[in-house]
């Protein structure tokens, strides 16, 4: 493997006032590899720049490729932290088995991590809303046309400075419901951070754009019928109870739905917040029957936090979700989440994961 250095824009070195999502990267990355007589091996900090792969690299014909997405929040002292990064590890073990790709250690995965931030801890943006999103992913890089799991794998991370993951801030968004196409299937890759799954969406997220919208909303494989996911992201709706007390709703976790680290914060904010909360199936019909029950809806994960649903354009039409601004109960999800990332507020559930700055 062969790096360099690059500074024009779009990659490493270079920032600008509007960072925009994923366009800048900082100087450094940490690379491994493995294979199956050596292991993993040991972490190298490299500068930022191109990898030298054979075009006979498996990843690039058969998709053996998992990633994840978090964040070093900046805090008013100067420190900076890493938001819930085991949970990250976790996930990043899971979505290799699946893919039949070696397991990276969790204590691995952190120190890798850990390493970008200490060395690139000066291109951390401090601005409103700002972090520095970290992407962690593996690729089979053996050369082999055979179809079978690789015998050598490349582990990096890279680190991109970051605001807004949608260039209008904070503020409702319009979805396109799939109806054709589908993001996962029982028994397939959908609980799994696997690069093929959102290749899988690009063409339905091109059609909800030429629709006027920002992102597909996904209905479940046998009866295109039931909420699943928001792009890639996890869906959640505010709506009333049995009992007539408004209750947080979001799909529970059924093999074709990724955990979502956000996901599960929320669900626990909310409890500890004192609303309800109901694992359940949310139908289309539903979330667009426009008769008061479904008064919110976001969608969340790390690259957005937290996105207000503003309309739903399904086959009966644009339907508006409640009065089609932010809810009061997915603002204050958002700023409560906010609040503890960015250690304005105590951190009772011990999710901030201080870096050690040199």
């Amino acid at each position: 493997m062969t790096t360099s250095t690059v500074t024009a824009a779009g990659t490493a070195g270079a920032t600008a006032p509007g960072l925009g999502f994923g366009v800048h990267f900082t100087a450094h990355m940490v690379v491994s590899r493995w294979t199956p007589a050596e292991g993993w091996a040991p972490l190298e900090l490299a500068p930022h720049g191109p990898l030298s792969l054979s075009p006979a690299a498996m990843a690039l014909h058969y998709g053996q490729a998992v990633f994840e997405g978090l964040k070093a929040y900046p805090a008013a002292d100067g420190s900076l932290a890493l938001f819930r990064p085991h949970v990250n590890a976790d996930r990043f073990g899971r979505s290799a088995r699946r893919l039949a790709m070696p397991e990276l250690p969790a204590e691995m995965f952190l120190d890798a991590c850990e390493r970008v931030v200490r060395a690139d801890a000066g291109e951390v943006p401090r601005g409103h809303g700002q972090s520095l999103y970290l992407r962690p992913f593996m690729v089979a890089v053996e050369p082999s046309l055979g179809v079978r799991p690789a015998q050598e794998y490349l582990f990096a991370v890279i680190a991109s400075p970051v605001d807004y993951f949608f260039a209008g801030g904070y503020q409702a968004i319009d979805v396109w419901c799939a109806t054709d196409q589908i993001r996962a299937a029982p028994g397939g890759t959908g609980a799994a951070k696997c690069a093929g799954n959102y290749a899988g969406s690009l063409s339905a997220k091109a059609q909800a754009l030429a629709n006027g919208c920002h992102e597909v909303l996904w209905l479940d494989a046998a009866e295109h019928r039931w909420v699943e996911e928001l792009g890639a992201m996890n869906f959640f709706c505010v709506g009333r109870g049995e009992n007539g007390v408004d209750e947080l709703i979001t799909p529970g976790l059924s093999g074709t739905i990724l955990a979502g680290n956000t996901r599960d914060s929320l669900l626990t904010l909310a409890a500890g917040l004192g609303i309800e909360v109901a694992q359940r199936p949310v139908s289309v019909d539903e979330l667009t029957a426009g008769d008061g029950r479904i008064t919110e809806a976001f969608a969340c994960g790390t690259a957005a936090s937290v996105v207000p649903i503003g309309a739903v354009t399904a086959g009966s039409g644009r339907a508006l979700i409640g009065d089609g601004l932010p809810g009061k109960v997915t603002t204050r999800l958002r700023d409560e989440l906010a609040a503890i990332q960015y250690r304005q507020q105590a951190d009772p559930y011990g999710w901030m994961h201080a870096v050690e700055l040199n």
